[in-house]
Protein backbone atom coordinates (compact mmCIF):
# COMPACT_ATOMS: atom_id res chain seq x y z
CA UNK A 1 0.00 0.00 0.00
CA UNK A 2 2.11 2.74 -1.40
CA UNK A 3 1.54 6.17 0.28
CA UNK A 4 0.37 5.22 3.72
CA UNK A 5 2.58 5.41 6.91
CA UNK A 6 3.36 2.37 8.80
CA UNK A 7 0.96 3.95 11.66
CA UNK A 8 -2.18 3.97 8.86
CA UNK A 9 -1.21 0.35 7.90
CA UNK A 10 -0.69 -0.97 11.88
CA UNK A 11 -4.40 0.80 12.71
CA UNK A 12 -6.22 -0.58 9.44
CA UNK A 13 -4.82 -3.85 10.34
CA UNK A 14 -6.29 -3.90 13.84
CA UNK A 15 -9.74 -2.55 12.82
CA UNK A 16 -10.04 -5.05 10.20
CA UNK A 17 -9.33 -7.50 12.20
CA UNK A 18 -11.51 -6.31 15.04
CA UNK A 19 -14.35 -5.47 12.82
CA UNK A 20 -14.35 -8.89 11.16
CA UNK A 21 -14.18 -9.99 15.12
CA UNK A 22 -17.48 -7.86 15.43
CA UNK A 23 -19.05 -8.99 12.43
CA UNK A 24 -18.69 -12.35 12.52
CA UNK A 25 -19.90 -12.31 16.40
CA UNK A 26 -23.26 -11.17 15.16
CA UNK A 27 -23.84 -14.47 12.77
CA UNK A 28 -25.41 -14.91 9.51
CA UNK A 29 -28.52 -14.72 10.75
CA UNK A 30 -28.46 -11.12 11.27
CA UNK A 31 -27.19 -10.94 7.45
CA UNK A 32 -30.02 -12.64 6.44
CA UNK A 33 -27.46 -16.17 5.72
CA UNK A 34 -25.08 -14.26 4.26
CA UNK A 35 -21.52 -14.08 4.69
CA UNK A 36 -19.45 -11.53 5.48
CA UNK A 37 -16.01 -10.87 5.10
CA UNK A 38 -14.04 -7.74 5.96
CA UNK A 39 -11.42 -8.24 3.01
CA UNK A 40 -9.71 -4.37 3.36
CA UNK A 41 -9.84 -1.46 5.89
CA UNK A 42 -8.01 2.02 4.47
CA UNK A 43 -7.48 4.38 7.04
CA UNK A 44 -7.46 8.27 6.37
CA UNK A 45 -3.66 10.22 7.17
CA UNK A 46 -5.44 11.43 10.21
CA UNK A 47 -6.90 7.93 11.01
CA UNK A 48 -10.09 9.45 11.53
CA UNK A 49 -12.16 7.55 8.60
CA UNK A 50 -12.05 4.09 8.38
CA UNK A 51 -12.95 2.56 4.48
CA UNK A 52 -13.94 -0.70 5.46
CA UNK A 53 -14.29 -3.21 2.01
CA UNK A 54 -16.51 -5.97 2.51
CA UNK A 55 -17.07 -8.78 0.48
CA UNK A 56 -20.81 -10.60 0.75
CA UNK A 57 -21.53 -14.06 -0.43
CA UNK A 58 -24.02 -14.90 -1.65
CA UNK A 59 -23.69 -11.93 -4.15
CA UNK A 60 -27.85 -12.16 -4.33
CA UNK A 61 -27.91 -10.75 -0.92
CA UNK A 62 -25.45 -7.83 -1.21
CA UNK A 63 -28.22 -4.68 -1.24
CA UNK A 64 -29.72 -6.28 1.69
CA UNK A 65 -26.28 -6.87 3.77
CA UNK A 66 -24.79 -2.94 2.92
CA UNK A 67 -28.59 -2.06 4.28
CA UNK A 68 -28.15 -4.08 7.54
CA UNK A 69 -24.42 -2.88 7.52
CA UNK A 70 -25.31 0.86 7.40
CA UNK A 71 -28.37 0.99 9.57
CA UNK A 72 -25.89 -0.74 12.36
CA UNK A 73 -22.93 1.39 11.78
CA UNK A 74 -23.14 2.96 15.25
CA UNK A 75 -23.51 0.00 17.09
CA UNK A 76 -20.24 -1.59 15.26
CA UNK A 77 -18.51 1.74 15.76
CA UNK A 78 -19.18 1.70 19.59
CA UNK A 79 -17.67 -2.19 19.61
CA UNK A 80 -14.71 -0.99 17.75
CA UNK A 81 -14.51 1.73 20.05
CA UNK A 82 -14.21 -0.45 23.29
CA UNK A 83 -11.50 -2.84 21.51
CA UNK A 84 -8.98 -0.27 20.71
CA UNK A 85 -9.77 2.09 23.40
CA UNK A 86 -6.15 2.10 24.55
CA UNK A 87 -4.63 1.91 21.09
CA UNK A 88 -6.77 4.86 19.78
CA UNK A 89 -7.52 8.57 21.41
CA UNK A 90 -10.30 8.69 18.66
CA UNK A 91 -11.95 5.89 17.11
CA UNK A 92 -12.68 6.41 13.74
CA UNK A 93 -15.52 6.56 11.36
CA UNK A 94 -16.63 3.50 9.92
CA UNK A 95 -17.45 3.67 6.06
CA UNK A 96 -18.71 0.64 4.27
CA UNK A 97 -17.92 -0.52 1.10
CA UNK A 98 -18.67 -2.88 -1.25
CA UNK A 99 -15.65 -5.12 -2.23
CA UNK A 100 -16.55 -6.57 -6.31
CA UNK A 101 -13.31 -8.23 -6.90
CA UNK A 102 -15.13 -11.47 -6.11
CA UNK A 103 -18.38 -11.20 -8.92
CA UNK A 104 -15.29 -9.74 -10.60
CA UNK A 105 -13.38 -12.80 -10.59
CA UNK A 106 -17.07 -15.20 -10.25
CA UNK A 107 -17.37 -13.08 -14.25
CA UNK A 108 -14.12 -14.09 -15.53
CA UNK A 109 -14.66 -17.43 -14.55
CA UNK A 110 -17.88 -17.52 -16.50
CA UNK A 111 -16.49 -16.01 -19.38
CA UNK A 112 -13.34 -18.52 -19.89
CA UNK A 113 -15.86 -21.43 -19.39
CA UNK A 114 -17.64 -20.13 -22.34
Amino acid sequence: MEGYTTRQLKVAREIQKDLAEIIRSKGMAVFGGAMVTVSEVRVSPDLSIAKTYVSIFPSAKQQEVMKILEENIRVYRGELGRMVAKQLRIVPDIVFYLDTTLDYAEHIDELLKK
